[in-house]
């Protein structure tokens, strides 16, 4: 397969991704970083990453609303639920096992 062809179907499939993610506004963070290591702020991380990677401008807030479709802020105030005392525990057991972004933990 061409690089171009590889890069515009993982292009698309990120998009599709993304787009999955903003419909499923019921799935929190906490339960995909519990589930898989990494949820939606790993995704604006690593788009952040990307840019500055390949010298390309890009703010944390304008790489926040292409994940999430909004600001953090709305998406908190709208859609974000406390954690339960279960769920943080989760969270603290499978630190290690959570995505890096740009080498770091």
């Amino acid at each position: 397969m061409e690089d171009q062809t590889r890069t515009n179907l993982e292009a698309a499939a990120w998009r599709s991704f993304v787009e999955h993610l903003q419909i499923r506004k019921d799935v929190q963070n906490i339960d995909l970083m519990n589930l898989s290591g990494f949820c939606r702020n790993c995704l604006y991380k690593w788009l952040l990453a990307a840019a500055k990677d390949q010298g390309v401008e890009l703010s944390k807030d304008d790489a926040i609303k292409q994940v999430y479709g909004m600001s953090y802020a709305e998406w908190k105030a709208n859609h974000q639920t406390k954690a339960s005392d279960d769920q943080m525990q989760l969270f603290e057991d499978t630190k290690p096992l959570h995505s890096e972004i740009s080498g770091h933990r």
